[in-house]
């Protein structure tokens, strides 16, 4: 079955027939919106291609189908589940938590290759758990690949897959100079059925979809469906922006609203993945919520860096090295970007006066060995 994406399904609502006056209204508009795009434009805007197909020749033979085959728990549990649920990441996932019985399950998704040598990106919820993985290149080669790094948080994994010769490899953009409104091409294997493209806009930036401390993805309407999981985002240019992740849909399929990770969070993952195969990131050992616009102190880890050097309870966190922290996912990320081991200037604000602490940064709890 193909992997799906991350879902998030919002409650269906009753579909209401339009009214003969309504849909008048709608005609009427339809009408409007083509004298609108009759009407002289922006040159300056950037328009797509007369034809996406020399972009799609260019980066289509980077992009690769995984398959996957995972050890997961089932028994009675499983049929608690939504039917369109039990084979997708999230069903094996409760399945795996609060199942005794162990099944072999078969999943696929998508990845693309970053490196001749054969590193290939994807998500963490394709891969994560796989006990066998292949990747299937457009040239119809199937090969064996295993992980080099994944993180949870992140839903990032790199895998390595061994070839005789140099393999197609696609470039890095930068997704900070995506604005909303520009074209993208989506590229991946959705429902199992090889490699497929689509193409849509960024429709916004941003997204917190409370799914971890790090959502800041971005909204795509490019059709994303089950399998598109770990497929590269392009630009106009061929640059890879962002990688496919996560759907909004009532039915398991694509509605127009999909997430992509943005590649400036990719890139420093992979990078990190690849220098030692997991993710080390800096903890102050706080808890914090957010009163009055500011970003305070709730309570503290008692044998936690911040205790240590002297913050307390109540005080409202001001900066990090001197950058301003205006909310508490601001203050998680630029700490979590530190090193363990390394020190951090925190700002404090302590009474209407502003103190500055030195604190040698520990690691989040989750990630210590033993």
């Amino acid at each position: 079955m193909p992997a799906e994406p991350a879902m998030i399904r919002p409650d269906l609502a009753a579909a209401a027939r339009l009214s003969r006056r309504q849909h008048c209204r709608g005609l009427a508009l339809a009408v409007a919106l083509l004298a609108t795009a009759c009407a002289p434009h922006d040159a300056s805007a950037r328009a797509t291609p007369d034809s996406l197909a020399p972009l799609v020749k260019k980066v289509l033979p980077a992009v690769v189908n995984i398959a996957v085959t995972e050890t997961v728990t089932g028994g009675d549990v499983a049929n608690e589940l939504p039917r369109e649920l039990r084979d997708t990441p999230l069903g094996r996932e409760f399945r795996r938590r609060f199942s005794n019985r162990r099944e072999q399950v078969a999943g696929a998704g998508s990845g693309f290759i970053i490196d001749a040598s054969g590193i290939i990106v994807t998500n963490n919820h394709v891969v994560g758990h796989a006990d066998k993985i292949v990747v299937s290149l457009t040239d119809g080669r199937q090969l064996p690949a295993k992980v080099l790094g994944h993180d949870e948080l992140t839903d990032i994994a790199v895998i390595k897959v061994q070839s005789n010769e140099s393999l197609p490899a696609v470039t890095w953009g930068d997704s900070r100079k995506a604005d909303v409104g520009d074209w993208i091409l989506a590229a991946g294997n959705p429902f199992g059925l090889g490699g497929s493209v689509s193409i849509g806009i960024i429709s916004a930036e941003g997204r917190d979809l409370g799914s971890g401390p790090f959502d800041n993805f971005l909204q795509l309407d490019a059709p994303i469906n089950p399998g598109n999981s770990g497929g590269p985002v392009f630009n106009m240019d061929g640059q890879v922006i962002g990688v496919s992740s996560v759907i909004v849909s009532p039915t398991g399929a694509s509605v127009g609203i999909g997430f992509a990770i943005p590649s400036d969070t990719v890139t420093r993952i992979v990078s990190q993945l690849l220098a030692h195969g997991s993710i080390e990131r800096g903890w102050l050992g706080v808890s914090v919520e957010e009163q009055d616009d500011a970003v305070v102190i709730a309570a503290l880890d008692r044998n936690g860096p911040a205790a240590h050097a002297g913050i307390r309870a109540g005080d409202q966190v001001v900066a990090i090295n001197g950058d301003r922290i205006d909310s508490s996912r601001g203050l998680i990320r630029a700490v979590a970007v530190v090193p363990p081991g390394n020190s951090v200037r925190v700002t404090i604000r302590r009474q209407g006066r502003d103190m500055e602490f030195p604190v040698n940064v520990g690691r989040r709890p989750n990630e210590q060995s033993g």
